[in-house]
């Protein structure tokens, strides 16, 4: 069987880019990775997004973006699963390599979110829930991730200020990035004293509406040889998986269990050969500080009911057990939903290279989750320094 290796890795910045397009984005990101890589040409090109269509009314974005980047008559296609788009195109890249179909692949996730109003982004959003049954009777996404949050704080005796303390890690990584949108660290009392924006949730609960672009270039190790890309800044895709569970809340077995993401997880430890317990760094899916929790639980690091114990002993620190969100997570680093998968790649390839900014030392292993919905569409991919 052939293997995936990453060769290049690029982004942009996280934040409201005035001046910047969609296609800017995107391709100033792509370009950042072919340069990283060494190539001027790909065989195709996936396209992470999810929302194109409602910011900023463009789709066809394979074309659009292969096009501005003068990448010639190559194939090029969106792939969209909600907040879990780029995950899911990293996926689809490593699945042309694999299959010998292609040889060399671009992925990017892009997505550019300040061109609207809040309450358009609010809207948006929630169209990864389900419109006719949470969103006819007045849900929003927010809204959903509250009810699990207020559940979850019941069920298992959890306070605010217990859950504020992945935003406060998570900022403490994102103020060594460079490439944050938010670049200074905060402390419990900040997250308590924001607003609440849907009870318990409060504002610095919540992962912020940016703009954004990242890409990675995916090959086999032949051809990386062949182009003549040092091995030490290969990284492998070892293992993938995905799932997905009722996109309605209220058909769940259990509302405190990330069904999906446990499912993807353990096809994904599987491909690679390893368990929760060989894995460096985890970049998960913080888009509420609840979720960040929930997929602890879901990738095997934490007994159920136990996530935000680990947060509570310290054991998601940089320097600790189980390190999460090394460049800031979504809460610090922003999350472009539809780019959000390929920060994460990104991020990975830099940990493994030890180029990043708060770096795991020694680092071997990192996995990356990308969540759709609340916990409806979900990848995991796990990465292996070579």
């Amino acid at each position: 069987m052939r293997k995936a290796v990453i060769i290049g890795a690029g982004m942009t910045p996280v934040g409201e880019h005035w001046k910047l397009g969609l296609r800017d984005l995107a391709v100033e990101a792509l370009f950042n990775a072919m340069e990283d890589a060494g190539v001027d040409k790909v065989d195709s090109l996936y396209v992470g997004n999810m929302l194109s269509g409602s910011f900023v009314e463009q789709e066809n974005l394979g074309a659009l973006i292969a096009d501005w980047a003068g990448l010639g008559n190559i194939p090029a296609v969106k792939v969209e699963a909600a907040c879990a788009s780029g995950g899911a195109a990293v996926q689809e890249g490593v699945k042309a390599v694999l299959s010998g179909l292609e040889d060399v692949v671009a992925v990017v996730g892009v997505e550019k979110m300040t061109d609207g109003w809040p309450s358009d982004a609010t809207r948006y959003l929630a169209y990864a829930a389900d419109a006719e049954w949470e969103l006819f009777h007045g849900a929003s996404f927010v809204a959903l991730n509250a009810l699990v949050m207020r559940y979850y704080m019941k069920t298992y005796g959890y306070t605010e200020e217990d859950l504020a303390l992945f935003s406060v890690n998570a900022h403490a990584n994102g103020a060594k990035n460079p490439y944050a949108m938010f670049k200074r660290p905060i402390k419990v009392d900040t997250v308590l004293n924001s607003p609440y924006v849907a009870d318990p949730i409060k504002l610095f609960d919540a992962s912020p509406v940016c703009d954004g672009a990242a890409s990675v270039i995916i090959t086999t190790p032949e051809k990386a040889r062949e182009l003549g890309v040092p091995k030490e800044r290969w990284v492998e895709i070892a293992g993938m998986g995905r799932a997905i569970d009722t996109i309605n809340l209220a058909n769940r077995e259990d509302l405190l269990t990330l069904r999906a993401a446990r499912i993807a997880a353990e096809k994904a430890y599987k491909m690679a050969g390893v368990g929760p317990e060989d894995i460096d760094f985890f970049e998960i899916h913080d888009a509420f500080t609840i979720m960040a929790a929930l997929s602890l639980e879901a990738i095997g690091v934490a007994k159920k009911g136990e996530g935000a114990k680990l947060a509570k002993e310290g054991q998601i620190a940089i320097d600790a057990g189980y390190p999460i969100q090394t460049m800031g997570g979504l809460k610090a680093r922003g999350h472009p939903v539809g780019a959000t998968g390929l920060y994460q790649t990104v991020e990975a390839v830099l940990q493994l290279r030890g180029e990043a900014p708060s770096q795991v030392p020694d680092a071997e292993v990192g996995l990356t989750q990308n969540i759709g919905g609340t916990g409806s569409n979900i990848t995991v991919n796990i990465f292996r320094r070579v």
